[in-house]
């Protein structure tokens, strides 16, 4: 059975759940019978070994993988995400890996991809004209509230711009869009020391908003440092949720190779 053994206060209420998730793929279980907690305006991270399960986890949270078995809550009401579009919905974004930008559209133009902004009166409902002053005063303002406005042309390509400007847009339009949940994966795999700093302290910034986010990554060092909770996943389930404080790198390492077992688990 999987253990918690940094259990949040009995008195606060998960915002996000999931029990018995399974997930197979032919005779490849992903995921098995896996359990999954997120507490409002905390950092979870999820870690585990390549093949362990959590990218599918993540797609199933994020409505990209329905599960064969198990159930999600979010704020306590059971829901059924058939794709992404309804996840992000119900307040669920998440920032993939490959940022799932536009390069050549501008920065306001990829902050509203699929959810732009319509002029209002005829103009808008019969010519489908884009309100452009409108997406890209709101971009503004949102770069402007992560303090990301060295990006001085709101309308420049965002193939023009840094890695991690294009990951800073990324998150951005998240914490725009993202009321509830921010799921963020491997956001600083591909970043220099000090663009990844920029990130981890982006990241800070949108807890500080008081948005739980759950943040995937293989770097120990930026998990143990923003993380409040670590999620360990091995096998396909929830092997144990750890914290950072109690716990050090190695021993994270080694229970999610399976080269150590937690105590807990020893115990039981």
């Amino acid at each position: 059975m999987p253990l918690d053994m940094q259990s949040p206060s009995s008195s606060r209420e998960p915002i996000l759940t999931a029990r018995g998730l399974t997930k197979r793929y032919g005779k490849v279980v992903a995921l098995d019978r896996c359990d999954f907690d997120l507490y409002p305006g905390e950092i979870l991270a999820v870690i585990g070994d390549n093949g362990a399960g959590k990218s599918t986890l993540i797609k199933a949270i994020s409505g990209a993988v329905i599960p064969d078995e198990g159930e999600i809550r979010l704020e306590g009401r059971p829901v059924h995400f058939r794709n992404p579009t309804e996840a992000r919905e119900a307040g669920i974004e998440t920032v993939y890996q490959t940022l799932a930008m536009s390069p050549a559209l501008s920065i306001a133009d990829n902050m509203f991809m699929g959810r732009e902004l319509r002029k209002p009166g005829l103009m808008g409902r019969l010519f489908r004209q884009l309100d452009r002053p409108r997406m890209e005063a709101f971009a503004r303002e949102k770069l402007s509230e992560l303090g990301l406005m060295t990006i001085q042309n709101i309308n420049q390509a965002v193939e023009t711009l840094s890695g991690g400007q294009r990951q800073g847009v990324a998150v951005a339009r998240a914490a725009a869009f993202g009321s509830k949940v921010i799921i963020l994966d491997e956001p600083t795999a591909a970043l220099g020391v000090k663009e990844s700093r920029r990130v981890l302290e982006l990241i800070l910034d949108v807890k500080a908003r008081g948005i739980p986010i759950i943040l995937i990554s293989h770097n120990m060092p930026h998990v143990f440092e923003v993380a409040d909770r670590i999620h360990v996943h091995r096998l396909g389930r929830r092997l144990c949720v750890i914290d950072p404080k109690a716990h050090t790198m190695s021993d994270a390492v080694a229970y999610m190779t399976g080269a150590k077992v937690p105590e807990e688990m020893k115990a039981a």
